[in-house]
């Protein structure tokens, strides 16, 4: 195995000069190359929609897609009030002008709701009416105290257009389902009101087109305009505050947006700074940032080839490409700059330092992206969308740093030394490496020993770990959204929608009495569970139309708020309520009316909080509707359905790294039982940091559930290097010991650079606005410091215990 690796060693050298002698070629040719890849970085797109957390494939998000398609969208953008007195006059125009100026002035909308024009159903002499609450203004106390009784009498109004207290009313937006990007409006002269209605409403596609729904810019279009204009209502008596999961959806893309723009310029000041410090040359600068910056946008680029969108979990990839892949050009320089200084040939440094370290990282690039395409197979879409490109940004990250690091260092001028220093006087850094590799080989059972208790302690923290998945907390707690949202699922119980389709598969099944009393049924019911934290704050249906046109019919009467139980009288009323001008049944049925729409209001709570609230309602709709079909869909079922997917994947993405890198690490090596415990020193900070986080109560989220399968990419890279050096001295001497301190004081120095590049690259996410990216920057940033712990500690005692019989034959060898 010694025999092939020299010979590819040799290989690499070779390739060198040819690279040397062809710089200019080489240089033309990659960067044609790169302009053709980096041309469609303009094509990208963000997403940070709920749904785009799930695969296109997945059947909750195609029954998500079914349901907006026939129902509309279900993310409301609720604007609570808050005022002592919300019946008096003043308040009421106050609310009316502001329920005006937004349907005005918000683009996108399909229906706003408020007091101001809440359906208002009542019979006038035989007739059924259906008009606006406030359609007839209310200009004296009488009239609006009749309004204020008619409000609290309508049970349908409660915890949805006032609070239980009478002290909060809302306005609820309901925007477009489908996007208005790429549709054609017709604005014609003469024909304006038409005009204006196309515009209000554009044309849906196609039903063979592909249908493209709401986009995220067009939703933060949405949120923006509401907020420039509720901003001018607020009032100490007029408290608004503005919340759902569109809003929520937008604050978290302006967090990312924000996070992103920091994180590029604090990783780029970073790895400057700590190249200048390691190399003190322009050139140990620039050049491995230019490679660095060259692999970022390619990867981006590529990402907008292929459709690909930035979504919450892959907002990391920038900073993560900068930290990483700077330590390939780190290691290469590294051995350039030293052999230059020996032998002051450019040639000689270029091709030995490829020689040297071209073979180890091919290797740690291949394992790196090893660990992260193991994400590629999740089915959460974001995670294996960053696997998938981080694993291709880190090979195109190895191929330029192998193909044109050593073709830019062949033309690029470099300072001469004055003479040739064959052994450079120790540093500090020397002196720090030289004592900790007398402590590894010096104490090796002891370090082995200190490291099991320390592993087992961690263990025992890595059971207590917990899942989760709340995007709303990822906000900080002053956040406007979060304080609002959180402020109206307490007040108003509830600002997400939890959707169950009840399908008869019959047409005019609702007709039938049966269906809709265990629809009535289901609903009383739901309106009292509570399960765990989440709650039903309300639930209703059908039904809820249904009893108000039969009270109207019966002379307004309270006792008449019922459903009739005549098939031939419910057709009627559902007849004549489509005939009044009213279209919400569209909001609750199909036009066959076979299927019956389910709505219940919900607390934007801890997807995981959800598993056992949603087994109960499928156990009792699986109970109470045997022969009918059921689809549990919404916002919440979104929600739960991404945690349950990232906990899945993560123990199956997690052993398929482990199986990947444990195999190359094998092959790189070319010994079975060195290659198996080389793996300790790697998964042994994966292990401590599932302690830490079990132990400091840091739950298990999209973005913590990475760290696991990046850090063990990542550490295996030191590992690489430390077992390739060590086992090339130890081939030539068959002294461990001399070959641990060797390898310590050449490749130690470039883990220990790299290492700082890549911990600090994470450790700047402790700055985000975001808290979950806090613990992920801060939970990477020590497993990567903890690697290199073990790969100066852990890996040296392993490998002086392993070889020590060799050291001994070594030595009687060589003594008289």
């Amino acid at each position: 195995m010694a025999n092939i690796r020299n010979r590819v060693e040799k290989w690499f050298e070779d390739y060198a000069r040819v690279i040397y002698y062809n710089r200019i070629k080489t240089i033309l040719i990659m960067f044609v190359v790169i302009a053709a890849i980096v041309s469609q970085i303009p094509k990208i797109t963000i997403d940070i929609s709920t749904e785009g957390f799930l695969h296109k494939t997945d059947p909750t998000l195609i029954e998500y897609n079914a349901f907006r398609d026939q129902f509309g969208r279900d993310e409301l953008i609720i604007i609570a009030i808050n005022s002592p007195e919300i019946f008096n006059e003043n308040f009421l125009s106050k609310l009316k002008t502001m329920h005006n100026e937004l349907a005005e002035k918000v683009p996108y909308i399909e229906d706003i709701t408020s007091l101001v024009n809440a359906r208002n159903t009542h019979g006038e002499q035989d007739a059924l009416i259906v008009a606006e609450l406030l359609e007839d203004w209310p200009e004296t106390p009488e009239a609006i105290a009749a309004i204020q009784q008619r409000v609290l009498d309508n049970p349908m109004f409660k915890n949805t257009l006032i609070s239980e207290d009478g002290t909060f009313t809302t306005i609820m937006i309901k925007t477009q389902t489908y996007s208005s990007i790429g549709v054609d409006i017709d604005v014609l002269e003469g024909f304006e009101d038409d005009a204006k209605q196309d515009a209000a409403e554009p044309k849906k596609p196609d039903e063979f087109e592909e249908r493209k729904y709401l986009t995220d810019e067009e939703n933060s279009e949405v949120v923006n305009a509401v907020r420039n204009v509720v901003v001018k209502y607020k009032a100490p008596d007029f408290q608004v505050y503005i919340a759902g999961s569109s809003v929520v959806t937008h604050f978290l893309k302006k967090s990312m947006m924000k996070d992103i723009r920091r994180f590029v310029l604090l990783a780029l000041l970073t790895v400057a700074f700590f190249l200048f410090i390691m190399f003190r040359r322009i050139s140990g600068v620039v050049l491995p940032l230019l490679i660095v910056l060259l692999s970022l946008v390619s990867t981006i680029s590529l990402m907008a080839t292929f459709g690909v969108p930035i979504k919450l979990p892959t907002q990391i990839l920038p900073s993560f490409m900068l930290a990483v892949s700077v330590g390939y050009s780190v290691h290469i320089l590294a051995i350039f700059y030293h052999r230059y200084r020996k032998s002051l040939n450019k040639e000689d440094a270029v091709v030995y330092s490829m020689g040297h370290s071209g073979l180890a990282i091919f290797f740690t690039a291949v394992t790196t992206a090893g660990g992260l395409f193991s994400f590629s197979t999740s089915e959460v879409a974001p995670v294996a969308d960053l696997g998938k490109f981080a694993g291709t940004g880190v090979l195109l990250a190895m191929v330029y740093t192998l193909v044109l690091l050593p073709a830019l260092l062949s033309i690029v001028p470099i300072k001469a030394y004055k003479e040739k220093i064959d052994e450079p006087k120790a540093t500090a850094t020397d002196r720090f490496l030289a004592a900790i590799g007398k402590i590894a080989t010096g104490y090796p059972y002891t370090i082995l020993i200190v490291s099991a208790i320390i592993l087992a302690l961690s263990i025992a923290g890595a059971m207590k770990i917990r899942f989760s998945h709340d995007p709303l907390r990822w906000l900080p707690k002053t956040n406007s959204a979060r304080i609002a949202t959180e402020k109206i699922d307490q007040e108003l119980r509830g600002s997400i929608s939890l959707e169950i389709i009840v399908d008869t598969e019959k047409e005019n099944g609702l007709y039938e009495p049966d269906i809709l009393n265990r629809l009535e049924e289901s609903a009383k019911y739901l309106e009292t569970l509570k399960v765990g934290e989440i709650f039903a704050g309300k639930a209703w249906s059908l039904t809820t139309i249904l009893k108000e046109i039969n009270r109207a019919l019966n002379e307004n009467r309270k006792e008449f708020y019922t459903i009739p139980q005549d098939r031939k009288l419910i057709a009627q009323e559902l007849l004549l309520f489509e005939n009044s001008g009213s279209d919400d049944m569209e909001d609750f049925t199909d036009s066959q009316l076979s299927k019956a729409r389910l709505m219940i209001k919900v607390p934007f709570k801890d997807a995981v909080a959800y598993s056992n609230f949603l087994d109960v309602i499928k156990e009792h709709f699986q109970r109470f509707y045997p022969d009918e079909k059921i689809i549990t869909t919404g916002m919440s079922t979104l929600l739960f359905r991404t945690v349950s997917n990232a906990i899945d994947s993560m123990a199956r993405s997690y052993l398929y790294a482990f199986i990947i890198i444990t195999i190359l690490m094998i092959l790189l090596i070319g010994h079975l039982r060195i290659g198996l415990l080389s793996m300790v020193p790697n998964l042994a900070p994966i292990i401590v940091t599932l302690g830490l986080m079990g132990w400091f109560k840091i739950p298990m989220n999209l973005f913590t559930m990475l760290v696991g399968n990046i850090a063990i990419g990542l550490a295996v890279d030191d590992t690489i290097h430390f077992m390739h050096n060590f086992r090339r001295y130890f081939e030539e001497t068959g002294d461990a010991e001399f070959a641990v301190m060797e390898t310590l004081h050449t490749a130690g120095r470039a883990m220990l650079v790299t290492s700082c590049v890549l911990s600090i690259g994470f450790f700047i996410f402790i700055f985000a606005t975001m808290n979950n990216l806090f613990h992920f920057g801060l939970l990477t940033g020590f497993t990567i410091v903890m690697a290199l712990v073990a790969d100066y500690f852990i890996a040296p005692a392993l490998m002086v215990i392993v070889n020590k019989n060799r050291s001994k034959l070594t030595a009687e060898s060589k003594s008289p």
